[in-house]
């Protein structure tokens, strides 16, 4: 198992590192050129075309992997080829809710582009850290 990140703009790289460390688990961090990540972790640095970082996320993603990100698109390819996938919040992205997540991302959409507003993501808190920390550390028990 290896834990990939889709480092554009995640708040548990420091998390997962940690974790991730004390496990003996590697973690390959991807961004594009834009954002400047501080790590010690392998970090892939692509270009800044739309869909660069996920596209080569999902070709260096194998079965076993756990990825790391916000993109319900992105999770939906990796689950396809055996890997698990989670978002910062600690939600593990599975065959069972994905194709509701995707719809509700298209909703979302198409509510913009007709000028409405929908509820975003509330502010991040020190529970929501300690929720991600815990799931990632059972789905590291579960992948060993």
């Amino acid at each position: 198992m290896r834990i990939l990140i889709d480092g554009d703009a995640c708040s548990v790289i420091r998390i997962t590192e940690e974790v991730a460390r004390k496990k003996g688990i590697e973690v390959v961090i991807f961004t594009d050129i834009t954002h400047q990540i501080k790590t010690e972790s392998q970090l892939i640095v692509v270009d800044k075309a739309n869909q660069s970082v996920d596209l080569a996320l999902y070709n260096y993603c194998k079965k076993g992997d756990l990825v790391i990100t916000q993109d319900y698109g992105l999770a939906a390819l990796v689950l396809s080829k055996g890997a698990r996938a989670i978002n910062e919040s600690g939600l593990v992205y599975d065959r069972g809710n994905i194709d509701y997540l995707l719809l509700r991302r298209h909703l979302h959409a198409r509510m913009r582009r007709a000028g409405l507003r929908h509820p975003g993501p509330g502010k991040r808190t020190a529970e929501d850290d300690l929720r991600f920390e815990k799931v990632l550390l059972n789905l590291i028990e579960e992948g060993h």
